[in-house]
């Protein structure tokens, strides 16, 4: 291995192992150097970003030699729009890492005792698995790299697509994305054509002007199919012709809305879409469960694997029809109404209002009577009087967000000291974070990663917690 020291560059290193959050690692004279683009078993040449006394963190430059059980990427930009960043291994390589990455963080930042890990779920679809998915419109398109320095070729171009991982205002022109079934890549192209024959503008991110801003489409396996057009600016005079061609175009469109977005940013929580077309939800179902989406509503993303997900969880919650659940971050009460079969009574709490409308129409529309939702504060709400009203929970079953649990929260677990706890996590190094606490009282007995992302570092991961007695 040689030393490029001007540049900051190692040659000829070999990848021997796999981090976390999609890096590779090597070891050099005792010091381990955290690798982005490369997997065990290539030999590259790393550009270090980073390097203290015992570690560093780099980007594979060059590729003197590949790994052999590399696959060749099925999408045409991979490596470019940041997206889907394992498709050169094969998915079953992709699931022994991810298990590995669940076993590390639980063992090395959970530091408790740990029963045997269950295998990993692994997706049975690995492509076309998001019912929802977002592009972008930009007017700056991200060149090649083979591309800068062609007098042909102009970043300055109406596009549509992805924004380049690290470039806030580049956008990758995706000609087809395999993330989600059709007609998602003909919306897309069909939005975009029409926009660039009428002249219709694209959106400048740093200017902030801009008609064509964002799509988002959700495409549930119940075969409804909601599209939300979003827009920077209000003009009726191109808007409507607009969504009247796309209704033309693709007749399976159940609900069509826009949305007016002026702001900085491209969140949606503060804004309300316009129905233009449709009942403005669509129905989603997990096994015979049926589930009301709006265009704001959380959802999960892989419907399939949500499910399955789900199933995993209610037979951790070891219900025998006599319980009563506790759903934290119940969100649209998904997974409380996925239980309630198995259980005496579920009450899901969570501190997003909107989402607890959605949780109390999810239920009727379930025809679940014995499941009730209330917004606010879990360490607020769950208090003396409120046990004395709802009953003091047998199984909590809680899904925070990736930031894991907050701290207060998980004293209040350990205070209410349900029998069962089921943990339900997208981020299992702050999972092992709250497993250590929660370990004063509880100990793991089950544990079982399930893989939501194909071709993605991302992995989610159920366990199980009895109280000791």
């Amino acid at each position: 291995m040689k030393r490029n020291n001007k540049h900051r560059i190692l040659e000829n290193v070999l990848v021997e192992d796999y981090a976390a959050e999609g890096k590779s690692l090597a070891r050099i004279d005792g010091k381990v150097i955290f690798i982005e683009n490369a997997v065990p078993g290539d030999i590259v040449d790393v550009r270090l970003s980073k390097s203290k006394k015992d570690w560093a963190e780099g980007k594979a430059i060059n590729f003197r030699q590949y790994a052999s059980n590399r696959v060749t990427p099925f999408c045409e930009h991979f490596g470019v729009c940041g997206g889907c960043q394992w498709q050169m291994l094969p998915y079953e390589q992709q699931l022994g890492f991810k298990q590995k990455q669940v076993m590390d963080n639980l063992q090395r930042i959970g530091k408790v005792a740990l029963p045997p890990f269950e295998p990993i779920l692994g997706a049975t679809d690995t492509r076309y698995y998001r019912n929802k998915i977002e592009y972008t419109f930009g007017n700056k398109r991200y060149l090649l790299p083979e591309e800068v320095g062609d007098p042909n070729l102009s970043a300055f171009q109406d596009v549509a697509g992805y924004h380049v991982k690290g470039l806030f205002d580049k956008i990758v022109d995706i000609r087809k994305c395999h993330l989600q079934a059709e007609p998602t890549n003909g919306i897309r192209l069909a939005l975009k054509d029409y926009a660039i024959s009428h002249n219709l503008s694209f959106y400048d991110i740093r200017n902030h002007v801009g008609f064509m801003r964002n799509v988002q489409i959700r495409y549930c396996r119940s075969g409804e199919l909601m599209v939300n057009v979003i827009f920077g600016s209000e003009d009726e005079a191109q808007r409507v012709p607009m969504l009247d061609y796309l209704l033309e175009l693709f007749p399976s469109i159940t609900t069509l809305l826009y949305t007016i977005n002026t702001k900085w940013n491209d969140s949606l929580f503060d804004l309300s879409p316009e129905i233009y077309h449709g009942k403005g939800h669509v129905i989603e179902t997990l096994e015979d469960f049926q589930f009301k989406i709006g265009p704001k509503s959380f959802f999960q993303t892989n419907t399939g694997q949500g499910e399955r997900l789900y199933q995993v969880t209610r037979e951790y919650a070891d219900l025998t029809g006599n319980e009563i659940v506790y759903d934290l971050y119940c969100g649209t009460g998904s997974i409380g109404l996925f239980v309630s079969r198995q259980a005496r009574k579920v009450i899901g709490v969570e501190l997003i209002s909107e989402a607890i409308e959605d949780a109390k129409e999810n239920a009727f529309l379930n025809n679940i009577h014995h499941a009730e939702f209330y917004a606010g504060d879990v360490i607020k709400i769950c208090d003396d009087a409120f046990f004395s009203k709802h009953g003091r929970p047998d199984v909590i079953i809680t899904d925070p967000p990736r930031a894991g649990m907050h701290e207060k929260l998980v004293e209040k677990i350990l205070e209410i000291a349900a029998p069962t706890v089921v943990y339900v996590s997208c981020n299992p190094a702050t999972q092992a974070r709250d497993l250590n606490l929660l370990d004063a009282k509880y100990e793991v007995t089950r544990i079982r990663p399930v893989d939501m992302f194909p071709h993605t570092h991302h992995i989610e991961n159920v366990a199980q917690l009895k109280l000791r007695g």
